[in-house]
């Protein structure tokens, strides 16, 4: 028989591109699920991080930065963004002490007009010189949504968090689990090797490189004490393709290897990572690659 007094919900994390808000959904699960990079447009696709405790289940998603799209997978991401505005039971509209509330305002227009609890949180308060400052940027905020409760923090020194972790379980409403008591996230074990691996490649290469690739696990081949990977990643362009590779293949080399540590770290296994690249030209505007890449139904 179900625990009537067991409470579970789904609490979306929105808002533009990097404030912070995968660092924020990090810490309120306390795994790393979600990739950080300081490049904006880091998360292309929503991402759950599931928290569990005998009393609540709290599903969060991690949500694109909300932005004009310019291609068909910016349409994607702006739709997943979208679509966390409707099944939410709890919104967490993360914004930052630079950021105007000016910025995609057509946004901010919807989520003023959310029916369920939203929670402002402004993030990297640790960026600011004095009380004063932080409160001019809460009083500007108050006035774009006035609805909303704010919650000053700075989710990369863990400012705050606790109490906004300890609200959010508060407007949790009364249900039966979603998933799993066990359940971490609602993405496969391949899911975050072609994250870990795109993670390494904002890191280390600048302009459009980084957001021209797409990373395609071949093949996932687990035994008892170790993994052999197989990953495509593919770019555009055959000269983003000499600049993945590098000279002599060092810079793909170094992909690699940074890689494959943080996989062994996240599965605690041996891992063999062999990476290949190939050329896919204008994947990021064609329906049918979309499709196959998982960012369209």
């Amino acid at each position: 028989m179900e625990n009537i007094n067991h409470k579970a919900g789904f609490v979306n994390i929105v808002g533009n591109p990097n404030v912070g808000k995968s660092t924020l959904m990090n810490d309120l699960v306390g795994e790393r699920v979600s990739i950080i990079t300081s490049k904006a447009q880091t998360t292309r696709h929503r991402i759950m991080g599931i928290v569990n405790t005998p009393e609540y289940q709290i599903v969060f998603s991690d949500t694109p930065g909300v932005l004009a799209p310019k291609y068909k997978l910016q349409e994607s991401m702006r739709s997943y963004s979208e679509g966390a505005l409707t099944d939410a039971d709890i919104l967490l509209y993360v914004t930052d002490v630079v950021e105007t509330p000016e910025k995609n305002a057509d946004f901010l227009v919807k989520v003023a007009k959310e029916k369920v609890p939203v929670l402002l949180v402004i993030n990297k308060i640790d960026l600011l010189k004095d009380q004063t400052q932080l409160e001019e940027v809460v009083n500007k905020w108050k006035a774009t949504l006035p609805n909303a409760e704010i919650f000053p923090t700075s989710a990369k020194e863990h400012f705050n968090v606790v109490n906004l972790m300890t609200r959010i379980v508060e407007l949790l409403p009364e249900s039966a689990p979603y998933f799993g008591k066990d359940a971490l996230t609602d993405k496969p074990a391949r899911f975050f090797v072609t994250e870990i691996i795109r993670e390494k490649i904002l890191l280390h290469y600048d302009k459009e490189v980084p957001y021209s690739v797409e990373v395609v696990v071949e093949k996932f081949d687990e035994k008892e004490g170790a993994i052999h990977i197989m990953a495509v990643i593919y770019v555009e362009r055959d000269s983003q393709k000499g600049i993945l590779i590098g000279k002599g293949g060092s810079m793909l080399k170094r992909v690699g290897t940074e890689a494959r540590k943080d996989i062994e770290a996240f599965f605690d296994k041996k891992v063999y990572l062999e990476l290949l690249v190939k050329v896919e030209a204008n994947w990021r505007s064609r329906e049918n690659k979309l499709k196959a890449f998982g960012y369209i139904e």
